[in-house]
């Protein structure tokens, strides 16, 4: 089946949000009086749920304390997140090129929608976007699918119909849960090398390469 829709990740995927997230994070650590985390530790947990950034930073896991960690976050993400965040320059041309391919564009983000949403406006790619799925719209995070399923039954689309292109390992591991085939980007902690070695198709460079690549890949089977 050929490819009809290419859904995204968003941090360290289509856009570098890593100096508000390692600010958002110290501060709500801090708020918890925990030991502060090394920014590298912070930036090799981008992607997973707030919840689970903290039990990853902190080895805790008491809910209350998660659920705090999540709020304190969130506060100050509130002031510092959207005006912090740089879209990867490849990416206007990218999702233009896929437009004139047409392929679907979605993205599907533990990220809280509203805040793509704007990071996407000040940017001037809302447009480009076919379905949004962020934080608040599902009840299960990466690795669990129900995010990309979600977006497809949107799309109206079936799986293997379907592209998820991520930074991390959750990513690669939701999309083999949704039967969605997936390519890593390199923007984030694991290299081209990384990826390879754990079987997995990607960019080798940057995320501008996917246009050329994406109707080359074998679907899932």
């Amino acid at each position: 089946m050929p490819v009809r829709a290419v859904l995204f990740d968003f941090d360290l995927t289509l856009a570098d949000s890593s100096v508000a997230i390692v600010e958002c994070t110290e501060h709500a650590l801090r708020q918890l009086n925990c030991a502060p985390a090394p920014p590298v530790q912070i930036r090799s947990v981008i992607g997973l749920s707030l919840p689970a950034m903290f039990r990853a930073l902190t080895g805790d896991e008491r809910e209350g304390r998660a659920r705090a960690f999540a709020r304190h976050f969130v506060e100050r993400a509130d002031e510092v997140m959207v005006p912090s965040t740089r879209i990867y320059p490849q990416v206007p041309e990218l999702f233009a090129r896929l437009g004139e391919q047409g392929l679907a564009i979605g993205i599907v983000s533990s990220k809280f929608r509203y805040r793509i949403d704007a990071i996407l406006a000040l940017s001037g790619l809302r447009s480009y976007v076919d379905v949004l799925v962020g934080g608040e719209d599902v009840q299960r995070h990466k690795p669990d699918p129900e995010g990309l399923l979600f977006a497809l039954a949107r799309l109206e689309l079936p799986a293997a119909s379907a592209v998820y292109v991520g930074d991390h390992a959750v990513d690669a591991q939701a999309a083999a849960r949704a039967g969605v085939a997936f390519i890593g980007a390199v923007s984030g902690m694991t290299s081209f090398d990384a990826w390879a070695q754990a079987g997995k198709q990607a960019v080798r460079q940057n995320i501008g390469e996917l246009a050329d690549i994406v109707q080359q890949i074998e679907p899932w089977r």
